[in-house]
């Protein structure tokens, strides 16, 4: 169905030529899904793109073959090579929001395949998206087809590109990264209705991904990419028993594995032992139109504590009330009522205005390392900006203590004078750590610090925070919804679902011996680890 040989892929600049892919080769046959699989810049998307004829401008594009079916892709117009695109081959791309048009209802969008490509008229249009729509699985789809992309959850959104993609029932289906900073149970929807789809309508299915969970659950085979260049595949069977490349073992060794449960030692029967106490906390939003305004509960009454030393995993769903927890724990949201106390201290915030002096010695990690740092600002500013504001110390104090910081979280101190622009998404990701240490707290709040980073960058920042939490003894409240993460982690775990407080207990407990059936359903939806467990996630469609 898809034969590429030699591809090669550079950007030209100034007279001046960057190579992003070389030399690349893959094959996908009908009915077979075929993973892609690699760190961020190892040029997996480049290549998807160059396939599909929608790379950037200045892109060069050279290959020696390069067909679809029958039909060569070098020697098509870029209107003929248009009319392909959704006819025969398709691309989801991986950030659902930004790829549909905020100002258009989502009939609209998929209606205007059919229009452009069918000739149809707007009604019947409308009429295929409602079909579409009901095929991938968004409920009532007479009444959602006529609302916007912003009404719609991460993983709905992500359906809907799904739906436009296959519209037309393309051979050749290009997902990048379409489960990339998902939930899990949403991620085991869009893979089952992957796996069905390409299942019914014999369709090829290229996937880009570096997770490693989602290729054990569905590939038939895999193709590791590394710095523009193949490093090695095969049958994906093959591949995860026999890697023959250091770099594939090391991708592989990466992908978190279930460890024993990390066991606090018993703790000194001291007042200051529990160093943060929340109870009975609320807060609830106001959303609608004025004449229909609703109250939505996002978070209804939790309890929890944090001892000294301690990691508290929360885990939920996207709109749990996770997010909006942590938020309040630091200062960052009011409360609508409550308690949060630290240190015996009552912190909770009910007014608008300055956060309590006290809140200091409890600070955030944000969960994109791309946008929480200030793109204007060296890295030695941002990280010192805390003691910048408040006039502690001199600037030379707080650059030796901005150089200290760089090397407890692994960087070289000379690289405060760079921009965050000049870092990878770990590096920024270890800046933002280091930011949050400035001020000797007492607890870090960790809101997905990890969900947008590869798997093996994620492994780095998981062992970072464990090293500096046993240095520093330092409480951590670890927010995820990536459970294997947290199963390595945390030492126990509190479960969220609409706001509130389904359950909580070690993680021995809460992994193996579930209470609650949200719970159980939320632990069935984690990937395989292992290509032996395959199937849970894809159902009768497994290979």
């Amino acid at each position: 169905m898809l034969t590429v040989r030699g591809l090669a892929v550079g950007f030209r600049s100034h007279d001046r030529y960057t190579p992003a892919v070389t030399d690349i080769d893959l094959d996908v046959r009908p009915g077979e899904l075929v993973a892609l699989l690699g760190e961020s810049g190892s040029g997996k998307t480049v290549t998807a793109r160059a396939i599909m004829g929608v790379q950037d401008p200045a892109a060069v594009v050279a290959a020696r073959e390069l067909r679809l079916g029958e039909i060569s892709l070098l020697d098509l117009s870029d209107e003929a090579r248009r009319r392909l695109r959704g006819e025969r081959m398709s691309m989801v791309m991986q950030d659902a929001l930004s790829a549909l048009n905020p100002v258009l209802t989502i009939g609209d969008q998929i209606g205007e395949v059919f229009r452009v490509h069918r000739r149809m008229g707007r009604r019947q249009a409308r009429a295929r998206a409602i079909e579409l729509l009901d095929i991938v699985g968004i409920s009532s789809p007479q009444t959602r087809v006529d609302d916007y992309p912003h009404q719609f959850s991460g993983g709905m959104r992500q359906r809907i590109l799904i739906a436009m993609a296959i519209a037309l029932e393309p051979e050749l289906l290009i997902a990048d990264e379409p489960t990339t900073a998902l939930d899990v149970t949403v991620q085991a929807q869009i893979l089952r209705l992957l796996h069905d789809l390409r299942g019914r309508l014999d369709m090829g299915v290229l996937l880009i991904t570096h997770d490693i969970g989602v290729v054990t659950e569905v590939a038939d085979r895999v193709v590791v990419m590394r710095d523009g260049g193949i490093v090695e595949a095969g049958d994906a069977d093959r591949v995860f028993a026999d890697p023959q490349m250091p770099y594939t073992r090391t991708l592989l060794a990466s992908a978190p594995h279930p460890e024993p449960a990390r066991i606090l030692e018993e703790p000194i029967e001291e007042p200051d032992d529990v160093v943060l106490r929340v109870t009975d906390l609320r807060r609830s939003f106001r959303t609608g139109p004025a004449f229909a305004r609703k109250t939505v509960a996002a978070v209804d009454g939790i309890d929890l504590h944090l001892r000294r030393g301690e990691t508290l995993g929360i885990v939920g769903e996207s709109g749990s009330g996770k997010s909006t927890l942590a938020r309040m724990i630091v200062g960052l949201e009011t409360a609508d009522g409550g308690d949060v106390v630290y240190r015996g201290r009552d912190i909770t915030r009910r007014t608008r205005g300055p956060r309590p002096p006290a809140q200091s010695g409890i600070q955030m990690i944000f969960q994109d390392p791309y946008t929480s740092l200030d793109p204007r600002m060296r890295v030695r500013d941002i990280i010192a900006e805390p003691l910048a504001v408040t006039r502690t110390g001199t600037a030379a104090s707080r650059r030796d203590r901005v150089a200290e910081l760089l090397e407890l979280v692994g960087m070289k101190p000379d690289m405060m004078y760079r921009f965050p622009h000049q870092f990878s998404g770990g590096q920024r990701q270890r800046i933002g750590i280091a930011r949050s240490l400035m001020r000797d707290p007492d607890i870090l709040v960790c809101d997905e610090p990890v969900s947008a980073l590869d798997v093996t960058i994620q492994a780095q920042v998981v062992d970072l925070l464990t090293d500096i939490q046993d240095r520093l003894g330092l409480s951590i409240l670890f927010i995820s919804h990536d459970l294997s993460v947290v199963r390595n982690l945390a030492h126990r775990v509190l479960v969220m679902y609409h706001g509130e407080q389904i359950e909580t207990g070690d993680v021995e407990q809460i992994f193996d011996r579930p209470q609650k059936d949200y719970t159980r359903r939320l632990l069935a939806s984690i990937p395989p680890l292992t290509r032996e467990e395959r199937g849970k996630l894809t159902g009768p469609f497994a290979a």
